[in-house]
């Protein structure tokens, strides 16, 4: 029957949010001017502090409720949660904040709202951490449940049904799922309880609390005939958008006055986390060309007394975002080496030169690509970048291949720490390239970079194209 009462609990939800918010601003009061902090101005009457709350109460209240706090969240995480009571605990005090200046005739004291930004989240979190506890204990022995029907039977379908198994705290229940041809079979281990032709009458035979549709893209003409029949029913309809297959990267959703927008294709290297990455490709980039100057030097002048001018090999390639650039090396193969067209190298390739041979054994013959790292151009990992030639046939050959543009381009890669460089095949390079950009953190550049080091001399010969020389 609670279930019927959901309303109810958040009202008294809301209620006991606004009773802590009242006693962390009075016990804030208590802390400041009577637990023995000086006070030289003195010490204000508690009424003073009292004639505050009709304002801080509501605006606590309106600024929880834009921040979600009083939505269902049974499948959220307590950190989820905890999380949104501090953004808006955050958000509210600036504005507390502000009106206390308009303020006349009264004075508050810093330290006071201080204290009250802290006692807030810490009583607020703590209360319904409490509440979710029991609610999450008599869910798992079966009180408080919602029963959900779900429409779907393929891979989308089995991940709702998966992730919905895997949180029994959250009190949601497979009551069975809707699709064709596989009545009396299961998705996932719920059991299939009729057609799509079927739905009405399981609805009328059934309690549903929930209608989750999980269909996939190729679906969407039935998808189109699910939703118009369900036009008149009482149910709760819940749809779940196919993002979680067929793209390369996250999945983002956000509003457009008041529309909501789905974002493909996303990376999470954007924001602070890529203020970060650049931090830490141009810290370390240039202490590495500092530290390296006389390697360098004695580079250059090794290839200039062996094989004359020019020092440099200079190749145009495409990094973040598709744009251009001309990627640095150290030549290491002889000024006609692409006479007679382009092509990967080969173990004891005569197009190299003497210096050149030791140069890519070690990978020697990368260091230059730390200017490109400085310029913005290239980081210190990512997906390896290609020539603009071989990129035309790659994207038609290779599903989601542009996707790795969506970061710059790097000197060492997951790919590549895993072998996949130079002639090896494609599809496991995007592969692992994709990866890359979906799990990035400054951890994992460190253990590429590590992994890059160790790994540095152990193979025979480089496999990179005479281009890339």
């Amino acid at each position: 029957m609670l279930h019927r009462y959901s309303e109810v609990f958040r009202t008294l939800l809301g209620l006991v949010d606004l009773t802590w918010v009242a006693l962390a601003w009075l016990a804030a009061y208590g802390l400041r001017f009577h637990a023995g902090i000086p006070a030289p101005l003195g010490v204000p009457p508690l009424s003073a502090y009292l004639y505050p709350l009709p304002l801080i109460l509501p605006l606590f209240l309106v600024v929880f409720h834009a921040h979600g706090l009083y939505q269902a969240r049974r499948m959220d995480s307590p950190l989820g949660e905890a999380g949104a009571v501090l953004r808006a605990t955050a958000v509210a005090i600036l504005l507390l904040a502000a009106a206390t200046f308009f303020a006349r005739g009264q004075s508050y004291s810093r330290l006071v709202i201080g204290l009250f930004s802290l006692l807030v989240p810490t009583l607020v979190i703590g209360c319904r951490s409490s509440v979710r506890f029991v609610l999450r204990q008599a869910r798992r022995r079966g009180f408080n449940l919602r029963y959900v029907l779900l429409v779907g039977s393929g891979p989308l379908a089995e991940s709702v049904i998966t992730r919905i198994a895997g949180r029994p705290e959250a009190g949601l229940r497979i009551l069975g799922v809707v699709a064709d041809g596989a009545l009396g079979g299961q998705v996932a281990g719920a059991k299939v309880i009729g057609g799509y032709g079927d739905l009405k009458s399981i609805l009328r035979a059934h309690r549903v609390d929930q209608l989750i549709i999980a269909l996939s893209r190729h679906e969407a003409e039935r998808f189109e005939k699910v939703v118009v029949s369900l036009a008149d029913e009482v149910v709760n309809v819940k749809i779940v958008p196919d993002l979680l297959h067929g793209y390369g990267l996250r999945s983002t959703v956000e509003s457009l006055d008041g529309i909501p927008v789905i974002g493909l294709q996303e990376t999470p290297l954007v924001g602070w986390p890529a203020v970060a990455k650049r931090g830490f490709d141009l810290v370390v980039a240039t202490a590495a060309l500092v530290v390296l100057s006389p390697l360098l030097a004695g580079i250059a002048l090794a290839i200039l007394v062996s094989s004359g001018r020019p020092v440099f090999y200079r190749q145009t390639r495409m990094g973040h975002d598709g744009r251009v650039f001309d990627m640095l090396k150290f030549r290491s193969m002889h000024r006609d080496a692409e006479a007679s067209g382009l092509g990967w190298t080969r173990a004891g390739d005569p197009r190299r030169t003497r210096v050149g041979r030791i140069l890519r054994r070690f990978d020697l013959d990368e260091l230059p690509q730390l200017v490109n790292v400085v310029r913005g151009e290239m980081s210190l990992v990512g997906p390896r970048p290609e020539r603009p030639a071989y990129i035309e046939s790659f994207r038609r050959e290779v599903p989601g291949y542009m996707l790795r543009h969506k970061v710059r381009a790097g000197m060492t890669g997951w790919a590549q720490v895993h072998g996949w460089r130079g002639d090896t095949s494609i599809q496991e390079r995007i592969e692992h390239d994709l990866y890359y950009i979906q799990k990035w953190s400054l951890s994992l550049d460190l253990r590429i970079l590590a992994m890059t080091l160790l790994r540095l001399g152990r193979h025979g010969h480089a496999q990179e194209t005479a281009e890339r020389d």
